[in-house]
């Protein structure tokens, strides 16, 4: 692997003038404290609002029942989980990058390699239409193509994968070339040709340099979109079953092959062997080796496997992971990275983390799953401590930071230890391939920090023949390369949980570095969003029980504070994320409430005559107006505000609630935790299946009008809220038919109303037909239980 350097003598040998230039550009990367203090006012306000309401509980305690006490302790919930939420908005920052800087102070030949990584695991959840389309943005980013290795990992072993793999190759050497003559922004083919028209409007283009022929481009538009065309059908074809697929020749390897059965399969489909910069980016196909008796770990297993077979193909100094949904948003992506890696210190750019936006949002955020605000509020609010948590795509990583490399000790003689220490066989494998890359990777820099300092270090790509490492990388793709090393636990990506992303990231701010979010404009990428009701939630499950595993482990992010270097701050940053599904049963409790004590004759709020009252509706209205305050602000609209209010409810009572009772039961050995890989849909798929009859065009515009409303199944996600709605409606109706409930307040019908009106789209559901109605199984599932719970508050009453 060769190295540039450029010194100061160097770069003041081509004269005073070229000198004073490059000191006068801006920084590669600024650091932009944000101004918040309306909002630390108003946000303390409501502390203390809380803190009045829990001291008023307290000093009433005794003179009230159980309704005071569960309201005392839900109370408490929530006030602790906002007090962990406004550290997280304490100390915004912003990182602001100018690639322009980077081309100016940095030859493009001389820029950092790059591997990127493509994850994949099932063919029919994960349309091999959509990974491809991801894999031709990657090939296609304005970056010297001969410092890029693109890495397809297939976990699902699909010889449908591969077949499209090579054939979108083939595609690439028309695509790339015309996207970087035109200056095309939007470098996913589906999304470029998703516009119906013959030809898009010249201002689509305003990349291109100097003049050309709008009739030509005209030509070389509608070719490229004929060929993607082509390319589309064949793949369909395939995954439909319409044209059979003959495991032989170059997918011999797919015979015997079974999904969590099978040897490893790498094939390397194009090598730039010439390391031409005007040339296409490596790209390898890799299905690890899989075996019923060994712990694959999921996407953590997959992404180390690419981890250690990049590392003897190609071992660049930098790794981006994206999921196959995540295609490249704006084509500058690579240099935005650089910029931070470069433009500051190696201890406070350990990761940079792209946000995740959605171009298949719908208007209003109806699911309440497109975490536009969080993502401004606390991301923001992260990047002043430690930095943003890794959200597990749309991120590039150190390879020294992944590899668990001290970047305080700058001793280059760690790497040539390396080579003769046997002991690390026991933390890398015992493969010499390997160990020699890693070797290397610790003992070449890539420095370049400071306005003002204009020293130059840059590692150069690794150079060889990718045919020739084949077989050391089979060997370190092996199911059993792992044992007896410590992958998973010190080096790579972390296991121990299904959220291995939020793990590995906490692994890396406790090693005392720190991590940076990059937002440009356009974003650098876009990716998929939940459509549905069940689908979103079966994520927003595997969420909630994958962080709970990190929480209740030795990998809680308080121990690493006490034995590690994670800041205080940063524990508490992960602490609250981590107990986010916790607030599913206060949130329940509060719910409940309003129902019980109608039932019961007794009162859990203040009556309408009392000052007391003036806590509890100064806080509702403080907390509802500063959230709507934040959508407004950030572009939403209140629709859109609200959708995301109720859904947090309801993601509280199903796939939250569900999270963590399935928590305990795994630990109890009940019930085994299955990675659940959530379903996809590409946009090529949506449009081509509701093209051909008149019924089918009927269906489509049924399905363009009911975008957005919720849809159920038969999961037993959809009890408890049912459960809930009915027990909510079983109490106001009998309040209006039974009469004398001198004890229950105003405060707990407008409560009890608020309850109905947040579940609205269970509502709907009661009365909705097909997939838009609430399952009868459900419907009577829910009855019983609510008979049971108000005949149980029926007899606690008489109790009392």
């Amino acid at each position: 692997m060769a190295t540039t350097r450029r010194s100061n003598s160097e770069v003041e040998s081509h004269g005073d003038h070229d000198h004073h230039e490059l000191l006068l550009l801006p920084p590669l990367c600024e650091k932009i404290p944000v101004k918040n203090t309306l909002n630390k006012a108003i946000n303390l306000t409501t502390l203390l609002l809380l803190i009045s309401i829990l001291l008023y509980r307290l000093l009433h305690l005794s003179e009230h029942g159980y309704p005071w006490l569960f309201a005392f302790l839900s109370e408490s919930w929530f006030t602790f989980d906002f007090l962990l939420s406004l550290n997280t908005k304490w100390t915004p920052l912003d990182f602001k990058t100018h690639p322009q800087t980077l081309l100016q102070r940095v030859k493009r030949d001389e820029v950092p390699a790059v591997d990127m990584f493509v994850t994949t695991a099932d063919v029919g959840l994960e349309p091999p239409i959509m990974t491809i389309n991801t894999v031709l943005s990657l090939m296609a980013v304005e970056y010297p193509t001969h410092k890029l290795a693109c890495y397809v990992s297939d976990d699902g072993c699909s010889p449908i994968i591969l077949y499209s793999l090579i054939h979108a190759f083939q595609y690439a050497r028309i695509w790339i070339p015309f996207c970087k003559k035109y200056g095309i922004q939007v470098r996913a083919p589906f999304r470029y040709f998703s516009n119906d028209d013959a030809v898009l409007p010249t201002a689509q283009h305003r990349g291109v340099k100097g003049n050309y022929n709008f009739a030509q481009f005209q030509r070389e538009w509608k070719n490229m979109k004929e060929e993607y065309g082509k390319l589309k059908e064949k793949i369909e074809e395939v995954v439909n079953g319409t044209v059979p697929f003959d495991c032989s020749g170059e997918y011999a390897d797919f015979a015997y092959a079974h999904k969590n059965d099978h040897s490893s399969i790498i094939k390397v489909i194009w090598e730039n062997k010439e390391n031409d910069p005007n040339s296409l980016p490596h790209l390898v196909y890799v299905s690890r080796e899989k075996r019923p008796a060994t712990p694959h770990h999921y996407k953590a297993g997959a992404m180390n496997v690419l981890t250690r077979v990049s590392g003897v193909m190609t071992n660049a100094p930098f790794m981006l992971n994206v999921d196959c949904d995540m295609f490249v948003n704006n084509p500058n992506v690579i240099l935005y990275a650089m910029c931070s890696f470069l433009g500051l210190n190696p201890r406070d750019s350990a990761f940079v983390q792209f946000p995740q936006v959605f171009y298949n949002e719908l208007k209003d955020d109806p699911f309440g799953n497109q975490m536009v605000v969080s993502f401004e509020i606390i991301g923001r609010g992260m990047a002043g401590i430690q930095g943003l948590v890794y959200a597990g795509t749309g991120c590039f990583h150190r390879r020294k930071v992944i590899y668990n490399f001290d970047l305080d000790n700058a001793d280059t003689k760690a790497g040539k230890e390396l080579l003769v220490d046997e002991n690390e066989t026991t933390t890398f494998g015992n493969s010499k391939e390997l160990m020699e890359s890693v070797a290397k990777t610790f003992t070449e820099p890539v420095v370049l920090y400071g306005k003002n300092n204009i020293d130059t270090i840059i590692s150069s790509h690794h150079h060889q023949d990718l045919s020739t490492m084949v077989q050391a990388a089979h060997q370190v793709a092996r199911c059993d390369y792992e044992q007896g090393t410590t992958w998973g636990a010190k080096v790579g990506w972390k296991y121990g949980s299904m959220t291995e992303d939020v793990l590995t990231g906490m692994q890396i701010h406790a090693m005392g570095l720190k991590s940076v979010s990059c937002m440009p404009n356009p974003p650098g990428f876009m990716g998929i969003v939940p459509t549905s009701g069940p689908t979103s939630m079966t994520q927003v499950k595997r969420w909630v029980t994958g962080l709970l595993q990190i929480l209740f482990s030795r990998n809680s992010p308080i121990f690493a504070t006490l034995h590690s270097k994670l800041q205080f701050r940063q524990c508490l940053i992960y602490t609250w994320i981590l107990i986010w599904g916790l607030r599913s049963i206060p949130t329940l409790c509060y719910a409940i409430l309003p129902a019980y004590c109608i039932i019961t004759n007794s009162s859990y709020l203040p009556k309408a005559n009392e000052p007391a009252i003036v806590l509890f509706l100064a806080q509702f209205v403080i907390e509802n107006m500063e959230t709507y305050h934040s959508y407004r602000k950030y572009g939403q609209s209140f629709i859109a505000w609200w959708n995301n209010l109720k859904m947090a409810k309801i993601n509280a009572t199903t796939s939250m609630l569900f999270g963590v009772v399935s928590f305990p039961l795994k630990l109890l050995g009940i019930s085994e935790i299955v990675f659940e890989v959530t379903q996809k849909e590409s946009d090529d798929k949506t449009r081509s299946s509701s093209t051909t009859t008149q019924g089918t065009e009927n269906s489509k515009d049924k399905e363009v009008v009911n975008a957005g409303r919720f849809t159920f199944d038969d999961s037993v996600l959809f009890v408890p809220p049912t459960t809930l709605l009915f027990v909510e409606v079983a109490g106001l109706g009998l309040s209006m038919w039974e009469g004398g409930r001198d004890e229950v307040g105003l405060g707990e019908y407008l409560a009890s109303f608020w309850v109905v009106m947040c579940f609205w789209p269970f509502v709907r559901g009661l009365f909705g037909k097909g997939k838009y109605g609430i399952p009868l199984s459900t419907l009577l599932k829910s009855f019983c239980f609510s008979f049971i719970c108000v005949q149980l508050c029926r007899y606690a009453s008489v109790l009392g």
